[in-house]
């Protein structure tokens, strides 16, 4: 099969523990796209957290990458917005208003900026991940009110043991109309129902022309499950979740054993 398409996750797959790309992996890429295939990257990161990435793998053009879980697609040098599909207004109020009657954590992305109703221990644990500055603006539920662009993407922050019981509770008064999932441990991501990395990979890859049968997705994580289901190669790094390594036609290496570079060597080099 001569694949087309290369849709790669960061966090916990391209990069390791560290969040750097390995020496290995930067390699396996740019002899891929010597080849001809066609790299994208799909996270849940922002945007402006995720470009770097691409200066290290040496691919300086403007292409696009996949963040927010699907909800955005964005050129890396021409800032282009290619597609955005974020949440109702009224929905992330809604949502907001949740977060505040039950005391959680909830943060806002918005033109891709992170909004916090107050600095908590949470909202530190998150700079320290992304190296990004938080705008703390009281109420998020008053603050989305004022706002004229709508939000790509909430989160909530919970380590206390509830954040199952607290993704249960959403998903049964908005799960129709959000996709409500667990990216990472104490991580759940709140974004338009239609706005996952398979279904965003889907509508790329249809606009460019490329086959479902042509495209090689690797993944890690909950938010991973319907990109890898949808490529025609599916792949789940070793550390991967349970979930995720049960439906991947290949597991390859962990993120801190090269498992990017690993899988496409064995099926591309």
């Amino acid at each position: 099969m001569q694949y087309r398409l290369l849709a790669i996750d960061l966090d916990d797959t391209l990069l390791d523990e560290n969040s750097n790309i390995s020496i290995r992996n930067r390699a396996a890429v740019q002899k891929a796209a010597e080849k001809g295939l066609r790299l994208i990257i799909a996270t849940g990161r922002m945007f402006k957290t995720s470009v770097p990435y691409m200066a290290d793998l040496g691919l300086n053009d403007d292409r696009p990458l996949i963040n927010y879980h699907g909800a955005l697609v964005k050129k890396s040098q021409s800032r282009e917005v290619v597609l955005h599909r974020p949440i109702d207004k009224e929905i992330a109020i809604a949502v907001a208003e949740e977060g505040e009657r039950s005391g959680l954590h909830v943060s806002l992305f918005i033109e891709d900026d992170l909004y916090v109703g107050k600095e908590t221990e949470q909202s530190r644990y998150y700079q320290s991940l992304a190296k990004i500055e938080v705008n703390e603006v009281g109420s998020l539920s008053k603050f989305m009110e004022k706002q004229d662009s709508n939000p790509t993407k909430m989160s909530i922050i919970r380590w206390d043991g509830t954040l199952d019981a607290t993704e249960e509770k959403l998903k049964e008064r908005f799960g129709s109309k959000l996709s409500i999932l667990q990216s990472r441990p104490y991580f759940l991501e709140i974004t338009d129902h239609s706005a996952t990395k398979g279904q965003t990979l889907r509508w790329f890859a249809e606009r460019e022309g490329i086959k479902r049968e042509e495209i090689i997705a690797i993944g890690d994580g909950h938010n991973d499950l319907d990109m890898i289901s949808y490529a025609g190669l599916g792949i789940a790094v070793s550390n991967a979740r349970p979930a995720l390594l049960e439906i991947a036609d290949y597991i390859t290496t962990s993120n801190n054993e090269d498992g990017v570079a690993a899988a496409l060597e064995h099926f591309v080099l």
